[in-house]
């Protein structure tokens, strides 16, 4: 019995060390634009039934307990939370942020779509509105080339980019952001640089202008920050630590009760 409980509890700090790597790479991203929080869900293992509910006891009676020994914990999931960050006014007119519901669509130069929530976009040296990471720049899709004499860029919240030239007092529009949603976009999986890659269980992207087919709106000038909560992150490590280390005492407790077996005498 209590070489199981060993490892029972042996379950229960894995799951738990599993939920301190997912909280701590949330606090790490509480400064990373437009990241998504994550949250570890468990669940119990199998069980070892002793008695089942319903027997029959001596009295020819049905029982209305069973008696069974949990194996256990493990991590079921790691769900995305995709509720809106909040806002940052940052006045860079290739900064902008979603309002709403969608995706920007990111090409790899590999030819794979990706999407995102994060929109500090830049240009490269064409002048197309890339997306930069640290290590490479993918371009927005549909592509956007902004003109190397552009004077000022407006993009509007239904996606619709213009710029004004030296020679015309008029904006001339050049190009026309698109989102993407998702059925299921907790099915996305995350690549890292703020990209997501479309699964089986997150379903095929639905594309439409901004403000179109429930999707979100723009805004030019802002950057959508993460939802991380700083404060929650810390409260959920202290309880995942407490828990923790209550794993670890159950773990020395039965390892003491098996030593205590160990040296009783034989005869």
């Amino acid at each position: 019995m209590s070489v199981q409980a060993l490892y029972t509890a042996a379950t229960g700090m894995t799951s738990l060390q599993n939920k301190l790597d997912v909280t701590a790479n949330n606090l790490a991203n509480s400064e990373t634009v437009a990241f998504k929080r994550d949250r570890a869900n468990f669940e119990d293992l199998f069980y070892r039934h002793d008695k089942l509910p319903g027997a029959q006891d001596s009295a020819s009676q049905y029982t209305p307990t069973g008696i069974h020994m949990g194996l256990g914990s493990r991590v079921q999931s790691v769900q995305s939370d995709f509720t809106q960050g909040s806002y940052q006014t940052t006045g860079n007119q290739l900064d902008v942020a979603i309002s709403g519901t969608g995706f920007f669509q990111i090409m790899d130069p590999s030819g794979t779509i990706y999407y995102t929530r994060a929109g500090n976009f830049s240009k490269n040296a064409n002048g197309d509105i890339v997306l930069a990471s640290a290590n490479i720049g993918r371009k927005l899709d549909p592509s956007i080339t902004i003109p190397q004499d552009a004077e000022n860029i407006v993009i509007s919240p239904e996606g619709v980019v213009s710029i004004q030239q030296p020679t015309s007092q008029q904006l001339q529009q050049i190009g026309q952001f698109q989102l993407a949603t998702f059925i299921n976009p907790e099915g996305l999986l995350k690549i890292g640089e703020n990209l997501y890659k479309q699964t089986d269980s997150s379903g095929a992207p639905i594309t439409a202008n901004p403000g179109q087919q429930g999707l979100g709106l723009l805004q030019q000038n802002t950057l959508e920050q993460s939802n991380v909560q700083p404060v929650q992150e810390l409260l959920d490590l202290i309880t995942t630590q407490r828990s923790f280390e209550m794993n670890s005492q159950a773990v020395k407790a039965a390892d003491d009760v098996l030593q205590t077996i160990d040296n009783l005498p034989r005869f």
